[in-house]
């Protein structure tokens, strides 16, 4: 009886597979996922000619699947011997994104900066954040590992001849899509 329930479902699970081998497979990244990868690299520290230091505070992640793109709001904190008092400031940036084969990470890259306000600084350190404001949020933001695969997540994909391919930003994360393998 058991050879006979094994043989009539042979034929539902070669469907199933041939099914699968020609559907792309994908990999999800949460938005909760995200945002907790990027909030261990945070806060992080920038000092400025030692009479300034900057402080970043962990960035605000929100999903633009309109443009695929993630954006961010960051909050900057500025004391030191330069100011009379502290100053607070936020960046509001956006980015691509791109993966990583060599360490199989999905980065930030292609970085906007869209605003840059700032609150409590006197009008000369105000001036300097502002002029040096893009740079660090660049710095602090190109290129940060925003979740990184692990083998597991692509056993699947490689077993198949597949790697990661095109990200796409939707409304609950990232949905990594798997591309044929090129040949060298």
């Amino acid at each position: 009886m058991k050879r006979r329930q094994w043989l009539l479902s042979l034929p539902t699970a070669l469907v199933l597979a041939a099914a699968s081998v020609h559907a792309q497979p994908s990999y999800t990244v949460t938005s909760a996922q995200l945002q907790q990868a990027v909030a261990e690299k945070f806060p992080m520290r920038y000092p400025v000619g030692g009479l300034l230091e900057l402080t970043l505070q962990p960035p605000r992640l929100r999903l633009l699947p309109e443009q695929n793109r993630l954006g961010t709001v960051m909050v900057v904190d500025a004391a030191g011997p330069a100011l009379s008092r502290s100053g607070t400031g936020n960046f509001d940036v956006d980015f691509a994104l791109r993966y990583e084969a060599s360490d199989q990470s999905i980065r930030a890259h292609k970085l906007k900066v869209n605003t840059l306000s700032l609150s409590g600084l006197p009008p000369g350190p105000a001036a300097l954040l502002q002029a040096y404001g893009p740079s660090l949020a660049e710095q602090s933001l190109l290129e940060v590992v925003l979740h990184k695969l692990q083998p597991k997540d692509l056993m699947l994909a490689d077993g198949l001849g597949m790697e990661p391919g095109a990200i796409t930003v939707t409304a609950r994360g990232l949905v990594i899509g798997f591309v044929p393998k090129k040949t060298l």
